[in-house]
């Protein structure tokens, strides 16, 4: 009974939520979210309108499918006050599951220099040992989404983030296919 109270609760606030968000961005957003995670668009609006903003939406969706955990069990962790970090712990996951390879000499840029100077600087056996902040874990699984769903280089989305640009933002831009000089970039994956 409590389930299916939970369901109708959840059917609601996507409903309300979906109401609420710019459909032409935010939507597009969620559904690249869902196809990437393999997760129906309605849950990611499910879990935004629990009140997990739109930039954090990939790593409870992360999170969730590397701990093997309903996503509704990270958003509950998270809005109870927990980090990104504590949660990824507390399922056994260490911040070497972050850790997206590119070029070093993009990864100096702002917001991503902080969080690969702790893997750059420990041998590999020790970077269970980092604790990454919530904003190094927000960027590094939104590089790794972005990059992977779309087929785009880390450099061009961390050229983009380094500008200030929020991740809802960068999906609109890339998905439309074209770079900022009007140029068209190849097929992202499905």
């Amino acid at each position: 009974m409590v389930n299916f109270i939970e369901y109708l609760l959840c059917g609601f606030i996507a409903c309300q939520s979906a109401a609420q968000v710019n459909v032409s961005v935010s939507g597009s957003f969620y559904l690249g979210i869902g196809n990437y995670y393999k997760v129906p668009q309605t849950q990611v609006v499910v879990v935004r309108g629990r009140g997990i903003p739109d930039d954090e939406l990939p790593v409870v969706f992360f999170i969730s499918s590397r701990a093997r955990i309903r996503p509704e069990t990270v958003v509950k962790l998270r809005l109870g006050g927990l980090s990104w970090m504590a949660i990824s712990l507390r399922y056994g996951l260490g911040p070497d599951i972050y850790y997206f390879p590119a070029d070093d000499a993009v990864l100096k840029n702002p917001p991503y220099g902080k969080a690969y100077g702790y893997y750059k600087n420990k041998p590999r056996r020790k970077w269970k040992e980092i604790v990454l902040g919530d904003d190094d874990i927000i960027n590094l699984v939104n590089l790794r989404f972005v990059s992977e769903h779309y087929g785009y280089s880390p450099a061009e989305v961390v050229r983009l983030r380094s500008s200030g640009e929020k991740f809802g933002a960068i999906h609109s831009e890339l998905k439309g296919g074209k770079n900022k000089s009007g140029k068209s970039k190849g097929k992202g994956k499905k």
